[in-house]
């Protein structure tokens, strides 16, 4: 990865002196076309060169031809999902900063995203300063990622459905035998938000 620009205050208030060669590159690939713009558009006026994709195969070739400093890949994509994606674009720069975003968190999940070499992981809805302050730390601490407070039953329930579909490698049909249920079934449980904690 090239010399990354540090982003402080000092950048964003002279964003319009850096080249565009100078400033850090952003990659962001997320699904929501309104996300994504309002993201880039808040991330630009912190100082980054911000590129978009909407899927991960748009976004590898994105990066294929533009390396980014750092990636903001949503976790639930059409095709390919953010953790597919993630270890193809470490492999292009294994220093790339990259957070995982997504609106169904999940500790398996999370733990999966800094497994496979995610500098962050975060649930949506975030801010630009949110995505910022969780690109610029090294790696995240995976005890923080695990809530203090005991779960509910449901919560329990929702994260080993979590935990069973990462180990099946997001296969459907797979999981819904590990877990013996019907495939219809998980699918719609699946669709609905995380259950709260």
């Amino acid at each position: 990865m090239s010399e990354s620009t540090p982003l402080n205050a000092a950048d964003t208030a002279h964003d319009g002196e850096l080249d565009s060669e100078e400033q850090p590159h952003l990659l962001l690939v997320d699904d929501d076309p309104t996300f994504t713009r309002v993201m880039a558009r808040a991330m630009s006026r912190r100082g980054l060169r911000v590129s978009t994709a909407s899927s991960a195969e748009e976004g590898l070739a994105l990066a294929e031809q533009d390396l980014p400093d750092y990636a903001v890949l949503d976790l639930k994509m059409e095709g390919d999902s953010g953790l597919v994606l993630l270890p193809k674009l470490l492999a292009l720069d294994a220093e790339m900063r990259v957070v995982i975003l997504t609106g169904y968190s999940s500790i398996a999940t999370a733990v999966e995203a800094i497994k496979r070499g995610a500098s962050n992981y975060l649930c949506k809805p975030a801010d630009a300063d949110d995505v910022l302050a969780a690109l610029m730390i090294e790696h995240a601490d995976l005890e923080s990622l695990v809530p203090e407070n005991p779960m509910s039953v449901d919560r329990l329930q929702w994260e080993h459905i979590q935990r069973v579909l990462s180990d099946h490698a997001g296969n459907i049909s797979a999981t819904a035998r590990a877990l013996g249920m019907h495939r219809r079934t998980l699918q719609r449980r699946l669709q609905k938000r995380p259950v709260r904690r």
